[in-house]
């Protein structure tokens, strides 16, 4: 169901837990929730996210995930979580402390869940929250641990620069260097 504009106002500053276990091939890392995502409580959750739609085609799940469905990517070796974990109207709104921070947090995360490789979908915050400001998309050459990093581009719809069938192509590359 569509959340009321009130909902959305409400979801502001809120979080929604993590779909995560120990040892998974990818835990893919969003930049913070939106307001809708909060709302729903279901990760990449706005219709018109093209997060779903791109982990079916670049065959990281069987058919097209629902939102709903989130926790069901565990039994496919993915997780979800976020880099901040407050919703935010857009991730513009987050300061560059808030980014650092998270990616601190995030850290802990990593080296207690170590995954196979820690996916962050959004360049920006990668740069700003780790210190790297001319990180590339791709296989990084730092790591978590044990944890390899690769940055994606951002799904959303908000991300016009990538038809569906480039985004696709560029998570399949991750698909493919996590199935060797």
């Amino acid at each position: 169901m569509k959340p009321t504009k009130e909902q959305l106002l409400a979801a502001a500053g809120t979080t929604l837990p993590d779909v995560i276990a120990r040892d998974l091939d990818v835990l893919f890392c969003g930049i913070n929730p939106g307001l809708y995502t909060a709302a729903v409580q279901q990760h990449f959750g706005r219709p018109g996210n093209r997060f779903w739609p791109t982990l079916h085609r670049s065959g990281f799940t069987p058919r097209l995930f629902h939102p709903s469905e989130q926790r069901e990517l565990l039994q496919h070796g993915a997780g979800i979580t976020n880099v901040v974990a407050r919703a935010t109207a857009a991730a513009a709104e987050l300061s560059a402390e808030e980014l650092v921070e998270g990616a601190k947090i995030l850290e802990r995360k990593v080296r207690r869940f170590r995954p196979r490789v820690l996916a962050i979908v959004g360049i920006g915050a990668y740069r700003t929250g780790f210190a790297r400001p001319h990180a590339k998309s791709g296989l990084q050459d730092e790591t978590i641990g044990s944890t390899r990093i690769w940055i994606l581009p951002n799904p959303s719809g908000l991300n016009a620069s990538y038809r569906p069938e480039d985004l696709a192509s560029l998570y399949r590359e991750l698909r493919d260097c996590i199935r060797r």
